[in-house]
């Protein structure tokens, strides 16, 4: 298991290397084959993962001294996988793998650099997924903006290098303030390892000191989300970036901030706050005000949800309105994490692994209907259905699954996350309405969109790239899908039917890493003999309900 985890990480590394060397035209099959060797790592790692096992975030860390360490700081390449993070993983690891292969259609300049930069981008990503180092986390999360800048700005659209460039200040600014709170753990926890740091924070950090490293936190990862309202870098980014790019994008690199928030956010700042009850400065009680805090990070995500779905409804360009429905949809996710109970956080796990499938499969379709007809012009693209109708079937299929129809994968997840806050003892109904609400208005504007894109007569308005002619000088019409985009999709398209048929497996593997995350017993390790744990003190707001006559 070790070297498997080791191998995800490394392998595409090496592979980028090696790449930048090879000739042009065999950037793109070394690219290919690295990414195929993964999906093989993956799949072994799958087969020898224990699902019954518990495998919380603090399960003994692998190859930490067989790799690299640096034990004057706390450091160390320390790597695990629990039920969540094998299934990000395994997502991150096949929508990679398709990205570079549609790639082969579009990618036609400096081959070499954009399959290098994907194959470092995928390496990143994973390795945020299995660190059980902070630092090592930090410096993974960081990683994929160098790969994704360059993505961007190379080979993206008109204004590539404005969205390259907001995409990374946006980012790397509010990481600032991440990197501070690393820091400042790694010093007073005496090692980065997550087992030391979660101890740290849930037994000796006081709790203003708590709720400075959960902002600090939530800076980095709320602009990776992107959570309202920092999520202005994300539609220009999407809709500039080219289609490959656009796949990751959405697909894994905004769930490394949803991941960031439940693996760091949520034990730094929140798990295990009944401990704290002393008054500092201008805090209040702390089990007084996190409630408080939390409802303000609901109502962020119930804003996002249909500012997001009412922003997208008006889009003419598909792309964009596609990238909107992620900042609506990623509202969803966030929602079911701050509800802080089983349904909610089961149906934000699944969400993140959902929205992967179903908004990649979305932009994959879309960059096939661009690389014929050059336009995303909503209104210039009518009536697809009766010149593609295999393209307009898997059009439907994942514009269904997008919507959360009963049946596909969409559903379950968006019904889970809606149902945590019904019934959170720290949201409450007002946010499940409203998030209702915004399930409302996002099958309104994905219906809209597929009924103009599909539907009603074919416009004669689409617009041709010249050097489409056929022999007649007349325009060639474009054709139906080829082979090679069927079988990118038709993987895709079978885990919408798998996760929405039959999600229990993955539902009750994820149980155990959850309960553990938010077990204030988990982080009292008795192997850490830094402080002992605090006496636990009495809840205040219990105490004042026992004293009301």
């Amino acid at each position: 298991m070790e070297y498997l985890l080791v191998l995800l990480v490394i392998l595409p590394l090496l592979g980028a290397i090696i790449g930048a060397f090879v000739s042009e035209g065999a950037a793109r099959i070394w690219a290919l084959m690295v990414a195929l060797a993964q999906v093989v790592c993956g799949i072994a790692l799958a087969a020898g993962f224990d699902y019954s096992a518990a495998g919380d975030l603090l399960a003994p860390a692998l190859a930490a001294s067989r790799v690299f360490a640096i034990p004057d700081i706390g450091f160390s390449f320390a790597l695990n996988v629990n039920a969540v993070s094998m299934w990000l993983t395994l997502m991150t690891i096949v929508l990679s793998f398709v990205a570079i292969w549609f790639s082969f259609g579009s990618i036609k300049d400096r081959q070499k650099e954009f399959y290098a930069w994907m194959l470092v981008l995928m390496g990143a990503m994973i390795g945020v997924f299995l660190a059980r180092d902070l630092l090592l986390f930090y410096i993974f999360f960081e990683l994929t903006l160098i790969p994704m800048y360059f993505i961007i700005g190379i080979w993206g659209g008109p204004q590539k290098r404005y969205a390259a460039i907001k995409f990374f200040l946006f980012t790397f600014s509010g990481s600032m303030f991440t990197l501070a709170g690393v820091i400042y753990l790694g010093i007073f926890a005496g090692s980065f390892s997550y087992a030391d740091v979660f101890y740290y924070c849930q037994h000796v950090a006081t709790a203003p000191e708590r709720f400075l490293l959960l902002v600090a936190m939530l800076c980095g990862f709320a602009v990776k989300v992107p959570l309202f309202p920092v999520h202005t870098w994300l539609p220009l980014a999407h809709t500039e970036a080219p289609t490959g790019g656009s796949v990751i994008l959405a697909s894994v690199l905004l769930k490394l901030g949803t991941y960031g928030i439940l693996a760091i956010a949520l034990p730094v700042g929140i798990v295990g706050l009944e401990r704290s009850t002393e008054v500092v400065g201008a805090f209040l009680y702390w089990p007084i005000t996190m409630p408080g805090f939390i409802k303000f990070m609901g109502i962020l995500c119930v804003i996002g949800i249909l500012y997001g779905a009412l922003v997208a409804w008006v889009q003419q360009d598909i792309k964009k309105l596609v990238a909107y429905s992620s900042v609506s949809h990623l509202g969803f996710c966030v929602l079911g994490l701050m509800a802080l109970n089983a349904s909610g956080m089961q149906g934000s796990v699944l969400y993140m692994i959902n929205h992967g499938i179903n908004t990649g499969a979305m932009f994959l379709v879309i960059g096939m209907i661009y690389d014929r007809y050059h336009t995303r012009d909503i209104h210039e693209l009518s009536g697809l259905a009766a010149r593609m109708p295999i393209l307009a079937f898997f059009w439907i299929y994942f514009t269904m699954a997008s919507i959360g129809l009963p049946g596909t994968n969409g559903f379950v997840s968006e019904f889970l996350s809606i149902l945590g806050a019904f019934t959170s003892d720290s949201l409450g109904i007002i946010y499940g309405v409203f998030a209702a609400i915004g399930v409302l208005l996002g099958a309104i504007y994905m219906l809209h969109m597929a009924a103009k894109v599909i539907w009603g007569p074919l416009k004669a308005t689409v617009k041709h790239a010249p050097g489409h002619e056929d022999d007649s000088g007349h325009h060639a019409v474009p054709g139906d899908l080829n082979g090679r985009e069927i079988a990118i999709l038709v993987p895709l398209a079978l885990a919408v039917f798998l996760l929405g048929w039959f999600p229990q497996p993955v539902m009750q593997s994820m149980k155990g890493p959850l309960d553990a995350l938010t077990s204030t017993a988990t982080y009292a390790n008795p192997d850490i003999a830094r402080a002992t744990p605090a006496p636990t003190l009495p809840n205040p707001v219990q105490v004042a309900q026992a004293e009301q006559p």
